[in-house]
């Protein structure tokens, strides 16, 4: 049986994992009471396989609850009961914007407490469990639906034993991929940008491929990319790690860090049978 507590601050994406856990076959609970965790799994058919609950826990139950929540782990834990938190989370200035575009009141908000001095409170109540998490995602540069990827890519993927590699391309003007092993700078390489006929186009489109298949320092930076990670994946794929991200950036995420992602993912595929590319800026 898995148990996966979600939580996170508010406005930081947690009613939508929820949803994805669900699309996924968990059975999910928002704001359940922690005191009737071990309850749950009690009054639960052990006989009965692949049970899997995901259940919210965030500001809403009391702080003792809170406090109390790690303990209550450990004790599920030693009964056989696989658990995991995800710790969802944004920056303040992103939560702050996100709560005026869908004019939600924050639970801890008042007419003695404005919206920042209570995402500044959220953190220290929450602090126990971020301290604990297993995971955590900063969604503050996440477009719509990346999310979801995210969580597939961490918890939902079906791999078995094997290593799940993640190419990820990305613009450093948005921010560094929050969930990155690895990062490779590919900013020094030639611009497509700055060529009026390609700025428009994105590192999957041939005129771009072809312009930066013929500079000399971009064969040589995909080599050296794929060199260094075709000799360490094998001691990734060793160790207890169910997944390594590798992101690779360019000023904006749209050319030179898509055409080196897709480049270095078909060298790691001579080499490893899970391998995924995503590019996270080039839809936004």
């Amino acid at each position: 049986m898995q148990l996966l507590i979600v939580s996170g601050r508010s406005g930081s994406g947690k009613s939508s994992a929820l949803n994805s856990f669900e699309d996924a076959g968990f059975c999910c609970m928002d704001n359940f009471p922690v005191s009737l965790l071990p309850d749950l799994f009690e009054k639960t058919d052990s006989s009965q396989t692949n049970q899997k609950y995901a259940v919210s826990v965030d500001v809403r139950a009391s702080e003792e609850e809170i406090s109390l929540l790690p303990e209550t782990l450990q004790k599920l834990t030693a009964q056989g009961i696989d658990c995991e938190v995800l710790f969802l989370d944004a920056d303040t200035p992103t939560l702050i914007r996100r709560f005026s575009e869908t004019r939600r009141k924050h639970p801890l908000t008042n007419s003695a407490t404005d919206l920042k001095e209570a995402l500044s409170k959220e953190s220290a109540i929450l602090a126990p469990l971020m301290n604990i998490a297993d995971a955590t995602i900063n969604t503050s540069t996440l477009a719509p639906g990346r999310l979801s990827d995210a969580l597939e890519k961490r918890f939902l993927f079906d791999q078995g034993d094997e290593l799940l590699v993640v190419v990820e391309s990305f613009g450093f003007k948005k921010g560094v991929p929050i969930d990155a092993d690895f990062i490779f700078d590919v900013r020094c390489l030639p611009n497509p940008y700055w060529l009026p006929e390609l700025r428009e186009h994105s590192g999957l489109d041939d005129s771009v491929s072809n312009y930066l298949s013929e500079q000399s320092d971009v064969q040589k930076m995909i080599d050296s990319i794929s060199s260094f990670l075709g000799e360490w994946v094998d001691n990734f794929k060793q160790g207890a790690r169910s997944y390594l991200t590798i992101g690779i950036g360019c000023t904006g995420g749209r050319h030179r860090s898509v055409f080196v992602a897709e480049q270095v993912k078909q060298e790691l595929d001579k080499l490893h049978s899970q391998i995924i590319v995503r590019h996270r800026d080039l839809d936004q």
